[in-house]
C-alpha cells in the first residue's frame, strides 16, 4: 500500500534524511529501529505531510502520489499518525476526544463502527468515556490517542514512539493492542526504541543511521543479527561474557623477608640506657656565717625549699631573703666601732656549683659596692625577719582557756 522511495528531508543545508526507502503492506507491521538522532521522527513526519524541512522523493498510496500535498489529503488518503507524546486533548473526554478523529470524510460514514472497532480493542475507554483525559494515567491516554487515530478510518497506522513513559506493564499491553490492530486489516509503521518488544510483534524492519536506511530485514533475522543485538538489544556484551571463561589469578608467592643488618632497636636503646648519667642532687650552699664580733646575730635559717624546681628565670624569694640576711651579718664594723678606721670591703664568697645542676646559677649581688638604698632595705629585711621571729599573738582569755 505505502512505497516510499528515496525521501530525503533537509532544513537549510543540513540534511536530516537522505534517500530512505521502504514500504508497508495490509496487516504487516513494520518497525523502524535507530539510535536519537538517525532521522526516525523526520522520517515519519515527512510520510505525514507536517516534516519543516524541505521533502524531495517519492511517496505514494494505494499509487496516488503524495509527496508535496497537504496534511489533509495526506489522512484522507489513509495514512493517521499517532504523536510523540500522544497529543490528546486533556481538558476533553474520552468520547471527545475520539470522536475528534472522525472529521475526515472517509471516516464519516463509518463513525459508529470505528467507534465499536476502538471500544472493542481498548475495553477502558468504552468505561472511562466521560472521564476527563488529562486525569488519566500514561498508558490509557496513548489508547486514547491510538483510538482517534483509528477513528480516521486509515489503511496505515504511523506510531511515533509509542511507549515512551509508559511502564514496562503497559508497554506490553500497549504492543499486544498493536498486534489486534493488525489482525483488523491495517498497516502499522512503528518508529520505536524498545526494539526487543517491537520486533516480538513486527513483520520487518529497517535499520536507520545518520539519515539514511543501512539495513533491512525480517523482523525474526533482526533479532538474531549479532550486530543488531550488540547496537540495539544490549546483548552483546553479556554474550561474549558468558562464553569467555573468566581467567584465575593466581597470588604471587611470597618473597622472603630479608633480616635487617646491624643491631636491633631494642639493643641500640639498651646500649643508649648505658651512657645516661643521673644528675646529683644540689647541694645546700655552705656560706660562712662567721664576722666581726659586734656583728649582729644571723637571721633565722629559712625554711627548706620546696622540691619543685623554680621556673626558668624565677627567683626563690625565701632563698633571698636568706641570703640577704646571711650577707648583711658580715657587713664590716661602722667607723665608730673600729675608731674612726675604714675597713675594707670584704670579697664575697662565690657560691660553689653543684654538679651537673639543671638549675641557673644565680650570683648573689655585690653589696660592698651598693648603694645606701639597697643597704637600707636589706636592714628593714633583716629587722622584719627577727620581729617575725618573736612574734606571739595576743590570746583571747577565752582561747587561753582552751
Amino acid at each position: 500500500m505505502l512505497d516510499v522511495r528515496d525521501l530525503s528531508v533537509s532544513y537549510g543545508k543540513h540534511l536530516a534524511l537522505s534517500g530512505a526507502s521502504l514500504s508497508v503492506g495490509r496487516g504487516e507491521i513494520v518497525v523502524i529501529l535507530g539510535a536519537n538522532g538517525a532521522g526516525k521522527t523526520t522520517l515519519l513526519k515527512a510520510i505525514c505531510g507536517i516534516s519543516e524541512g524541505k521533502v524531495t522523493g517519492s511517496l505514494t498510496m494505494e499509487n496516488e502520489e503524495l509527496a508535496g500535498k497537504p496534511p489533509e489529503a495526506i489522512v484522507e488518503a489513509g495514512i493517521a499518525l499517532v504523536p510523540e507524546g500522544r497529543g490528546v486533548f486533556g481538558d476533553l473526554s474520552v468520547q471527545e476526544n475520539l470522536l475528534l478523529g472522525a472529521y475526515a470524510a472517509r471516516a464519516l460514514d463509518e463513525e459508529a463502527g470505528n467507534l465499536e472497532r476502538v471500544h472493542a480493542l481498548f475495553p477502558k475507554l468504552a468505561e472511562r468515556r466521560k472521564q476527563t483525559v488529562r486525569t488519566m494515567s500514561g498508558g490509557e491516554q496513548q489508547m486514547v490517542a491510538i483510538g482517534r487515530a483509528m477513528m480516521s478510518n486509515p489503511l496505515i497506522l504511523a506510531l511515533d514512539e509509542p511507549s515512551l513513559g509508559l511502564s514496562p506493564l503497559l508497554c506490553k499491553e500497549l504492543f499486544q493492542s498493536l498486534a489486534v490492530v493488525r489482525e483488523a486489516g491495517l498497516g502499522v509503521l512503528l518508529v520505536e526504541q524498545n526494539a526487543k518488544q517491537s520486533l516480538a510483534i513486527a513483520d520487518r524492519g529497517y535499520l536507520l543511521e545518520n539519515g539514511g536506511i543501512v539495513h533491512q530485514d525480517t523482523a525474526k533475522n533482526l533479532a538474531s543479527d549479532p550486530a543488531v543485538q550488540k547496537a540495539y538489544l544490549g546483548a552483546g556484551s553479556k554474550s561474549a561474557a558468558k562464553t569467555t571463561p573468566a581467567k584465575l589469578v593466581l597470588p604471587a608467592k611470597a618473597t622472603p623477608r630479608r633480616p635487617p643488618a646491624g643491631p636491633s632497636p631494642s639493643e641500640i636503646a639498651a646500649a643508649a640506657m648505658k651512657k645516661v648519667v643521673v644528675p646529683a642532687s644540689r647541694p645546700q650552699a655552705a656560706l660562712p656565717v662567721s664576722g666581726p664580733p659586734n656583728a649582729a646575730p644571723a637571721a633565722p635559717k629559712a625554711a627548706p625549699r620546696s622540691s619543685v624546681p623554680p621556673a626558668s628565670g624565677e627567683l626563690d624569694l625565701s632563698e633571698l631573703v636568706s641570703r640577704a640576711a646571711q650577707m648583711s651579718s658580715r657587713r664590716p664594723a661602722t667607723p665608730a666601732q673600729t675608731n674612726g678606721a675604714t675597713p675594707r670591703s670584704p670579697t664575697p664568697t662565690p657560691k660553689p656549683q653543684a654538679a651537673h645542676s639543671t638549675l641557673p646559677a644565680v650570683p648573689m649581688p655585690d653589696l660592698a659596692s651598693s648603694t645606701d638604698r639597697l643597704r637600707s632595705m636589706l636592714d628593714e629585711i633583716e629587722a622584719a625577719a627577727r620581729r617575725a621571729e618573736s612574734y606571739r599573738p595576743i590570746l583571747s582569755q577565752s582561747e587561753k582557756r582552751r
